[in-house]
Formats: structure tokens, sequence, C-alpha cells
């Protein structure tokens, strides 16, 4: 048997998985689609991350493809309904990156809440040392809404809590004893937008969720309240937060996903992806990095071997 991995993953995958069988790393990583397509006739287990996009195209070069392990939450990128046609088996790590994420929705709060990257550079680049030129409010005693409170969302609750934050959620999927439990007020997102001083977006991005930030409901919330999406570029209109943000409409945004960060065939393919967010004041960005610890990869590793050696039953 053959493993491709095509990302940076936890070495333990490769160590673990070479017991069983030939494994392979892509030597561009992730590699473009049609790099993939080359290279991926006789894989029997593929292991990746978000990128690039595992289409028909991809599933059809795939001869011998038997397991998909995807180190991160997210299978939009998959077409899992195809994968499943053709018997291959997806697996994911739900859950297994939560606290990695949570803490940096807490780290970019706290940037946008304090000023400390426009701080930084006004020191390092335009040497002033100017204390008062970034006045910042503090967390205690605001309200955070919470959109999407699975695993990743409770836990900026609970962190949130201890900076003395008053807890709003949403979520239609969860029994009210969840609320209850976490401290959170259920509410639906027209209300949690109304309220909430920091939203906080830890939701999948589909049909309902494109767009959910747009023009219009930015409107509708506190024109100092700041929004962070930490879940999908495409929940947030780039566009309408630009023009929001540049007519003080809103207090701030900081992401760690972008519309176009997987445009076309990714960003291997040369897609371009740069948002008119750029220009912008009051905006935080980084590139994807919410699973990016030491830890994080740890235990989505350990989790992807199990589930890979129980699907080809290896002893």
């Amino acid at each position: 048997m053959k493993c491709l991995i095509i990302d940076v993953v936890s070495p333990a995958i490769a160590e673990e998985l070479g017991k069983y069988m030939d494994v392979t790393t892509c030597e561009q990583l992730p590699p473009s689609k049609e790099e993939l397509k080359a290279e991926i006739g006789d894989v029997d287990v593929l292991i990746m991350r978000v990128d690039p996009k595992i289409d028909k195209e991809v599933l059809d070069a795939a001869k011998n493809l038997k397991v998909i392990g995807v180190c991160s939450v997210g299978l939009n990128h998959i077409d899992t309904k195809y994968a499943e046609e053709k018997g291959v088996k997806v697996f994911n790590a739900p859950g297994l990156n939560g606290n990695a994420v949570a803490e940096l929705t807490i780290c970019k709060m706290l940037e946008l809440s304090r000023h400390t990257i426009p701080a930084h550079r006004d020191v390092t680049v335009n040497e002033k040392w100017d204390k008062y030129a970034f006045v910042g409010r503090e967390l205690r005693g605001k309200t955070l809404g919470v959109l999407g409170f699975g695993r990743i969302g409770q836990r900026v609750g609970e962190i949130a809590r201890v900076f003395g934050m008053k807890v709003v959620a949403y979520d239609p999927y969860l029994p009210a004893e969840i609320f209850a439990k976490n401290e959170a007020t259920s509410m639906s997102i027209a209300e949690v937008c109304k309220v909430s001083d920091y939203i906080t977006i830890h939701m999948p991005l589909n049909d309902e969720t494109r767009n959910l930030f747009n023009a219009q409901s930015i409107a509708e919330m506190k024109s100092d309240a700041v929004v962070l999406n930490m879940a999908r570029g495409g929940i947030v209109n780039e566009k309408d937060m630009c023009e929001a943000l540049k007519a003080g409409k809103i207090g701030g945004y900081a992401t760690d996903v972008l519309e176009n960060e997987v445009a076309g065939d990714g960003l291997t393919a040369d897609a371009g992806f740069r948002s008119p967010l750029f220009d912008c004041d009051n905006f935080v960005v980084s590139p994807h990095i919410g699973a990016q610890t030491v830890d994080a990869s740890r235990d989505i590793g350990a989790h992807i071997i199990n589930k890979v050696k129980e699907a080809l039953d290896l002893k």
C-alpha cells in the first residue's frame, strides 16, 4: 500500500503509517490540483488538510484510493458524496483543534481591543513612542456573541467569562441545557448581533451562512462592535465589511480566513487572494493558523492514525 502526505502534518503520521505502507510526502506542500492528479493514481491513503480541493477530477484520478485523512475540521473542500460513491472513506478531526482556535480568537480580540499591532508598527517602523495614540478598551463587562456554539464556541465562551464577559450565543442544534451549562444566553442571530460588543463566528460555510455578515446585518450592529471570523471565508462579505470599516460603522474585523484563500485550484496555483480589507484600519488577518499549534497537531495526528488503521484493519 501507498500513503501520500500533501500538507504539513504531525510527523507521527508518517512514522506510524510507515510501519504498514510506503509513505511519501509531496515536494510541494500543498501541491496544486494538477500535481496531485499526477501523483495520486496508485495511492491508497491520502493525508491532507484543506488544499487543494478534492473534486471529481481528483477522485477519478485516484484509482486505488481507500482513505482520506483530513487533519482539520471542515470538509467543504472535499466532494464527500462522490468519495462515498467511489468507496473512499473520509475522516476529519472535529474538536481536536478547538482550544487552539479558541485561544487565537481571544488573541485577536485583545489585539483589536488594545491596538497592539499598529502600536508595534508605530514604534518599530515610524520610530515613535506615543502612548496616547492607542487608547483601548477592556473585555471586562462587555458582551460576547458566539455564532455556532459547538466545542470551539463553548471554549471561547469559557475563556471569555474569565475576562468578565457576558456570553450570548446562537446555535439552533443544541438543547437548552448546553447553554445553561456554559452560562450562556441562547438568542437568534439578529438578537446576538444587536446586543454584542464582540461577535465571534464558529459556523460552517454553507448556503445558510454565506454572506451572513453583509451591509444589512452590519448596519444592525453596534457601531463599535468587533467581528471575529475563525471559521471560513465567505461567511463575511469582505467588500461590505471593508466599506463599513472605512465609514466607521463597525469597530473592527479580525479573521483567520479569507473568501479566496483556496480559490480556483488553491493558492499553490497562484489563484490570488487579495482582499479590499487589506487597505482598512482596525483589521487583523492571519493565514488560517487556527490549528497551527504543536499541541493540536499532535492530537490530530494521533486521531487520524487511529482512523486510518481502523479503516484498513491494520494491526
